[in-house]
C-alpha cells in the first residue's frame, strides 16, 4: 500500500517516526563534536596528569610551578632536563602577534573593499581567490617563507638598516602565518559587514557622507563585534599553526622577543618531539601532552572571549 492510499492518521504517524529518526541523526552529529573534544581532553590529561600502568605521567615528574614559570626548555632525561614553558610560549605569542599585524589590516581592507567598493563581478572573482589561499597546505607556505620571504624580501630590507636575519626566524614565520590567516579574517569580516542593514548606509549617504566615511564610520562600527570575533578566531588559528612555523621559524626554544632570531612554538615542539627517537614512556615524549593541555587551554580561552564579545557587543537591527 502506497503512502497516498494510507489514511491520514497513518501518514502522520509515519511522518512523526521519520522526524524522530532525523532528529536522532542530527543529535548524533551534534554530539560527535562534544564526544571528540571530551576524548581529546581525556587523552591529554591521562598522559600528562595520570598515566596508567608503570609509566609516570609528566606532572608526576615535573612540578606545575616549574612548568609554568621556568625560563629554560631542555626536554632530556635526568637532572639536566628543564621543562619551563615560557620559551615556547614566548615564541608562540611572538609569531601570532606578527601574524596579526600582517593579517588584520590586509583582511579587514579586503573585506571592506569586497563589501563596499567591489562590483558584483569583482567580488565573485576575489572571494574564491582568497578561499584558494586558505586551501593551500601550510607546508607549502613554510617553504615559501624559507625560500622567498627570508632571502629575497627580509634579508635585503633589514640588511639596508644593518640588521642581521637568521635563516630561521620568527619574523618570516609570523609573516607567512599572517598571509595564511588573512583569508579567514577577510571572509568572516566580509560576511559580517554585508549583514549591516542597507538603511544605515543610505542614511549616511543622504547626509552627504562619502563612501569612505560610510565604510569606516558607519559600517565598520556597526559590525565591530563580529569583526573582533573574527580577529580572535584568526589569532587562535595563528597560535595553532604548525608546519609553516616548523619550517620557517626553526627549532630554538629561547625565551626572547627578538623576531630576527629563530624561535620554537608549542606546536613546532610537538611535531619535533613526536617524530624523534625517544622512548614512548620518556619524559620528553610525555611533555607533548603537557604542551597540548596548555595549547588547548589557550585556544579555548580565546574562543570563549570571542564568543563573549560577539554576545556582549552585538548590534541587533530590526
Amino acid at each position: 500500500m502506497t503512502m497516498g492510499k494510507l489514511p491520514a492518521w497513518a501518514v502522520q504517524r509515519v511522518s512523526r517516526r521519520h522526524e524522530k529518526l532525523i532528529q536522532a541523526a542530527l543529535f548524533l552529529c551534534a554530539a560527535l563534536s562534544v564526544l571528540t573534544t571530551a576524548a581529546i581532553i581525556l587523552v591529554l590529561l591521562g598522559n600528562a596528569v595520570y598515566a596508567p600502568g608503570a609509566r609516570n605521567a609528566f606532572f608526576e615528574q615535573v612540578s606545575l610551578w616549574e612548568f609554568l614559570t621556568g625560563t629554560h626548555w631542555k626536554p632530556v632525561e635526568g637532572p639536566a632536563g628543564r621543562f619551563g614553558i615560557i620559551p615556547l610560549l614566548s615564541g608562540t605569542i611572538m609569531v601570532a602577534v606578527i601574524a596579526s599585524l600582517v593579517s588584520v589590516p590586509a583582511g579587514l581592507g579586503a573585506a571592506i573593499y569586497m563589501s563596499e567598493y567591489a562590483a558584483p563581478r569583482e567580488r565573485e572573482f576575489l572571494k574564491p581567490v582568497l578561499e584558494i589561499l586558505a586551501g593551500i597546505p601550510s607546508v607549502v607556505y613554510g617553504f615559501f617563507a624559507l625560500k622567498f620571504i627570508t632571502p629575497w624580501i627580509l634579508k635585503p630590507a633589514l640588511g639596508f638598516f644593518g640588521l642581521e636575519l637568521g635563516t630561521f626566524n620568527a619574523l618570516s614565520a609570523g609573516i607567512v602565518v599572517g598571509i595564511m590567516v588573512t583569508p579567514l579574517i577577510a571572509s568572516l569580516s566580509e560576511d559580517v559587514i554585508r549583514s549591516v542593514p542597507r538603511s544605515l548606509r543610505e542614511a549616511a549617504y543622504a547626509l552627504g557622507s562619502t563612501r569612505f566615511d560610510v565604510s569606516v564610520r558607519v559600517v565598520v562600527p556597526a559590525a565591530l563585534s563580529g569583526i573582533l570575533a573574527a580577529f580572535l578566531l584568526a589569532f587562535s588559528r595563528a597560535i595553532g599553526e604548525t608546519m609553516a612555523v616548523v619550517i620557517a621559524g626553526g627549532q630554538q626554544p629561547i625565551a626572547t622577543l627578538n623576531p630576527l632570531r629563530g624561535a620554537q612554538t608549542m606546536t613546532s615542539f610537538m611535531v619535533h618531539a613526536s617524530t624523534g627517537d625517544s622512548a614512548a614512556d620518556s619524559i620528553s615524549r610525555m611533555s607533548i601532552y603537557a604542551i597540548g593541555i596548555a595549547l588547548f587551554a589557550i585556544t579555548l580561552t580565546i574562543n570563549l572571549i570571542s564568543g563573549w564579545i560577539l554576545r556582549r557587543y552585538r548590534e541587533v537591527y530590526q
